[in-house]
């Protein structure tokens, strides 16, 4: 597996329209897409820079992900995604290193992308998401 880029970062909030006043208002930057991802439990907003996306998470839900997420370790960067190319593919080479998987099988996520998360176990804590375009 070699990435074809960083997709986005993902930074969890608590008040998804303060932090895109925030990214607009302090970095000039444009949302330029707010999305509901339900089987997530999550609001999100994108920026573009450059290639690289900033994605905001808002929990919808007290037992989400990120709301979870946030209760442990607070607003922040949640997790970096790797652009990919034969996602399911890349994840059966990746479970054969030995590297502990969240999804074993692609699923659908922001922006119409097939996801997948590697476990933050085997990633040196930094849970990571891999993307391709569906």
């Amino acid at each position: 597996m070699k990435p074809t880029h960083i997709e986005h970062v993902g930074i969890a909030v608590k008040d998804l329209d303060a932090a895109i006043k925030y990214y607009e208002n302090i970095f000039g930057l444009e949302c330029y897409k707010i999305e509901e991802v339900p089987d997530q439990k999550v609001r999100t907003a994108f920026f573009l820079v450059g290639q690289t996306k900033i994605e905001l998470l808002e929990s919808t839900s007290d037992d989400g992900p990120v709301a979870k997420f946030i209760e442990k370790k607070g607003e922040g960067i949640h997790h970096i995604a790797f652009a990919v190319n034969q996602l399911a593919p890349t994840l059966s080479s990746i479970e054969q290193k030995g590297i502990q998987l969240i999804d074993k099988t692609p699923r659908k996520g922001a922006e119409n992308m097939n996801i997948a998360f590697l476990h933050p176990k085997s990633t040196f804590g930094v849970l990571t998401e891999l993307c391709e375009k569906s």
